[in-house]
């Protein structure tokens, strides 16, 4: 392939604008689409072709790049893009979904003639918009030649973990570790709920843990947006970070393993969703701390 293709974008949230964006600063050719029209509106400026429909989008694009918010929402738009899809073309899945969805998804790429690959990002809004993300991958060699340039373009390294998308390996290691992050999250969350209730001074916190084992980057960021309130724009939503937590846990009960502290805090995004906080940082979390 051209090291500078034609690649459509379904899903323009925080994702999807800066893999776009990236795309487009490193010279590739760029459609978007999106449900709500008016959220890709803003990458016209900087050159991306809008389209009316998902089937517009993809329509003659080497290489099509899901960032939606869940299965059904990616399974819905890939259908309705179908039509357009150019067999021996690239679909590179990046929405976080259950793995039921990896296989619909993956068997509507069969029956199209492009080739899947199960896909999903780590990183949040910052490293998306410095193309510094980590792709998760799963897909034949046939289709890891053929994204080269948009993967470097959207990533600092990708991790080719199966030659298979069905397996949904990339998926199921997605899973692992946004269960990692989310238990730091909550971690950081109700750790600065407690010091409040306690009348603990959040940097005698922070001083005591300093350069020692448990202490950590994420731990600063994280706490940097509960003590400065500075929850929006977020750089992951929490209402998305509560779904990821309802994906880990209906697998992890698929594969019998108990996810108490996954479930626990899936509850916690629920409260903070309840009290008006879904769309901001998901270190909104700390919100759940207090009635």
């Amino acid at each position: 392939m051209a090291e500078h293709s034609t690649v459509a974008v379904l899903g323009t949230g925080i994702m999807g604008t800066a893999i776009a964006h990236n795309l487009l600063r490193t010279g590739h050719t760029v459609r978007v689409w999106n449900r709500t029209a008016a959220k890709a509106e803003p990458l016209a400026a900087e050159g991306a072709e809008l389209a009316a429909t998902a089937a517009e989008a993809v329509t003659g694009a080497d290489t099509v790049i899901t960032t939606l918010y869940d299965g059904p929402a990616a399974l819905e738009a890939a259908t309705a893009a179908a039509p357009g899809l150019r067999p021996g073309a690239v679909w590179l899945q990046a929405t976080t979904v259950d793995l039921g969805s990896v296989t619909e998804l993956a068997e509507l790429a069969r029956q199209a003639g492009v080739l899947f690959v199960d896909s999903p990002v780590l990183g949040t809004k910052g490293p998306a918009e410095a193309g510094q993300l980590t792709v998760l991958a799963a897909g034949p060699e046939e289709a890891r030649a053929k994204v080269g340039s948009v993967l470097e373009a959207i990533g600092q390294r990708t991790i080719w973990v199966a030659d298979d998308a069905t397996t949904a390996a990339a998926t199921r290691l997605k899973l692992v570790c946004n269960n990692w992050v989310l238990a730091l999250t909550h971690g950081t969350a109700e750790t600065l709920g407690l010091a409040k209730g306690l009348g603990v001074d959040p940097q005698s916190f922070f001083d005591a843990v300093a350069g020692g084992g448990i202490d950590c980057g994420y731990l600063h960021i994280k706490s940097d947006v509960i003590l400065s309130d500075g929850y929006e724009p977020p750089s992951f939503a929490l209402s998305t970070a509560a779904k990821d937590a309802r994906l880990i846990v209906e697998a992890a009960e698929a594969a019998d393993v108990r996810m108490d502290l996954t479930a626990a805090g899936a509850e916690r995004f629920r409260r903070a969703e309840e009290q008006g906080h879904g769309d901001k940082d998901m270190a909104a979390s700390y919100f759940a701390s207090f009635d």
